[in-house]
C-alpha cells in the first residue's frame, strides 16, 4: 500500500469558500477516484489557517494521478479550486518518516 500526501495554500479571504465546497464535493469526483484502478483505501483532507494537507493510501499512485490529469470531474473541480487555492507547480510531498 502506497501513501502519498500533498500540501496546498488557500488564498487570503477564501478559507470559508474552501470549506463550504468540501461540504459538497461532487459525487462525480468521488466516483472518478473510487472507480479508478488506483485501489484508493483512504483519502483525507485537513485544513488549518489556510494550509491544506491531503493524505491518500492506495495501491497505485500513478493511477490516481492519471485520474487527476484526465477526469472531467477533476477538471471541473480544479476550475472551482483555481479561484480559491494559491497556484502551485508541485504540491506532492515526499514521505520522510513512518513509524508503523
Amino acid at each position: 500500500m502506497a501513501r502519498i500526501a500533498f500540501h496546498l495554500e488557500i488564498q487570503d479571504g477564501k478559507r470559508d469558500d474552501y470549506r463550504e465546497w468540501h461540504d459538497r464535493v461532487p459525487e462525480e469526483l468521488e466516483r472518478a477516484y473510487l472507480d479508478s484502478d488506483a485501489g484508493l483505501e483512504t483519502y483525507s483532507v485537513f485544513e488549518k489557517d489556510g494550509h491544506v494537507f491531503g493524505f491518500m493510501e492506495l495501491e497505485d499512485p500513478e493511477a490516481i494521478k492519471e485520474v487527476q490529469a484526465e477526469s472531467e470531474a477533476q477538471a471541473d473541480w480544479d476550475e472551482i479550486m483555481g479561484d480559491i487555492l494559491e497556484e502551485s507547480d508541485d504540491s506532492w510531498m515526499d514521505e520522510v518518516y513512518r513509524m508503523v
